[in-house]
């Protein structure tokens, strides 16, 4: 039988080479590489640095945390648009229990169930749980629009009220309020979190779960001279579930009394209450709230940075569109071309969640667009997005924000748009590991762009770089002039 293959850009025969890079010494080579990923060189040129070295987009390195952490932290590095989507090929790549990365937090974390994130589309319960999380967007097709739009009220007022008492507004904070009661109010059937037992708590607690879960690999940014104690207590043991225990019982409790219909229709369709529950709640946090709250300051930031030009550009398309339509609504969405671009456009530039993991579940051939290579059964494979969306072979201008790159035929390479763990141009469904909300996050994402300049002409933010995502701070909003 011969060895399956990543498909090429064109139908040329490569050159078959050896998968460059190597894994230094035991413990010693892990231990330098992640200290060049957190500390030395930062995860963007510990990849491009590798990548100029070896002359290649598809090498061998450690991916953190690795030592103490970490069973296995060896993988073979994807780079580029054509090797990338070889991790979205369910029947050549086995995403068992490598949703974060070369190490798996506890089940605890989960109640003491792997979530769905850690089940690979074999697993006959990977289906019908994802079936269940898609019934449930899909139940609330007529909600989220009204939902959202009054959420996004509330938000304008608050950026607005800060604004006058202080120079800049950090848009984090706002952007984790609004997605969290959202999705709350979304998912269980429009009861607020204020009125269960996380009360005003729930953001503080979700994210003390997060960062429990995924310690190992974030830095904090600390001077040089605590580098070594950060690595040692974040980098070099997995933090216990007991931290979080009494936090995530409130969680669950709080999803337990409110999310009534799916937890009732889950039951319908055999799955327990408890497991169902359970579910939800890592969905929630880790998938829908953690993307979310991610994802629209990086979206703010793109379309505030490219100046009033392009701010007037989308005021004029919107603005027209609402009027002519009546209103907000998705069929009006759907029309305004450059408003969906605009959001496409920084889905690829920044991609809310950058890596990929997968092992392989044969012999494999992966092609780049210069060579081909051989990667073993049970190889871990690593992509990291942000190069593949900004392959030079494939787009023009890569590193540049083109708020038209998606329009007319510009549509035709949302294929190569992959934020979505598959292409733009492809649906998640049951048997596969794509987004089950990705349709609903590009929907989310147009109606804030809309609603904004439905209120403001213009926006400008301060920007200071993080290792995860950027800090944004709004500096100044000015109010729409016409209509």
């Amino acid at each position: 039988m011969p060895i399956p293959t990543s498909t090429p850009l064109n139908n040329t025969t490569l050159p078959k080479h050896e998968i460059p890079g190597n894994y230094g010494l035991p413990f010693l080579g892990p231990l330098k590489d992640r200290w060049d990923y957190f500390y030395h060189q930062g995860r963007y040129s510990f990849f491009k640095s590798r990548a100029e070295k070896y002359n290649s987009t598809v090498f061998r390195t450690n991916m953190p945390p690795g030592p103490w952490v970490s069973p296995d932290p060896r993988v073979v590095v994807l780079l580029d648009a054509i090797s990338f989507p070889i991790l979205f090929d369910n029947s050549k790549v086995d995403k068992k229990d490598i949703f974060v990365g070369t190490f798996m937090p506890s089940t605890s974390f989960a109640g003491g169930y792997r979530a769905l994130a850690y089940l690979d589309t074999s697993e006959p319960k990977h289906g019908l749980l994802k079936s269940m999380i898609q019934s449930l967007i899909a139940s609330k097709h007529n909600e989220f629009v009204p939902v959202f739009r009054n959420g996004l009220q509330s938000f304008f007022t608050q950026l607005e009220d800060q604004l006058e008492e202080k120079k800049g507004v950090e848009l984090r904070p706002l952007t984790d309020t609004l997605s969290f009661e959202f999705l709350f109010k979304l998912f269980c059937d429009g009861k607020s979190p204020l009125d269960t037992k996380i009360e005003s708590n729930g953001i503080k607690i979700i994210k003390k779960w997060q960062i429990c879960q995924i310690a190992p690999l974030v830095t904090l940014g600390l001077p040089k001279i605590l580098n070594p104690i950060e690595d040692f207590i974040f980098h070099s043991i997995k933090l216990p579930f007991f931290l979080v225990k009494n936090d995530y019982k409130k969680l669950y409790d709080a999803f337990n009394s409110s999310a009534t219909t799916y937890l009732e229709k889950a039951e319908n369709n055999g799955i327990s209450r408890e497991e169902a529950c359970h579910t939800l709640v890592y969905m929630f946090g880790f998938n829908a709230f953690a993307g979310i709250s991610v994802w629209f300051p990086i979206l703010i930031k793109w379309v505030a940075t490219q100046g009033p030009n392009l701010h007037r550009q989308l005021a004029d398309e919107i603005r027209t569109v609402v009027k002519s339509e009546g209103g907000v609504t998705l069929n009006s969405i759907k029309k305004m071309a450059l408003t969906k671009s605009v959001v496409y456009e920084a889905f690829r530039i920044e991609p809310p969640v950058p890596y990929q993991y997968g092992r392989a579940k044969q012999d494999l051939i992966v092609n780049s667009h210069d060579a081909s290579y051989e990667i073993k059964k049970g190889e871990v494979i690593f992509g990291y997005q942000p190069f593949a969306t900004k392959d030079p072979k494939i787009f023009e201008n890569p590193e540049v924000f083109e708020s038209h790159r998606f329009i007319g035929e510009g549509e035709k390479m949302l294929k190569y748009v992959l934020w979505s763990n598959g292409r733009e141009t492809e649906d998640p469904t049951p048997e596969n590991k794509q987004c089950p909300g990705k349709d609903l996050s590009v929907q989310l994402s147009m109606i804030l762009l809309v609603e904004f300049f439905l209120r403001y002409d213009t926006i400008s933010v301060h920007v200071k770089p993080s290792f995860l995502s950027d800090v944004v701070t709004v500096l100044s909003l000015t109010k729409a002039t016409s209509m």
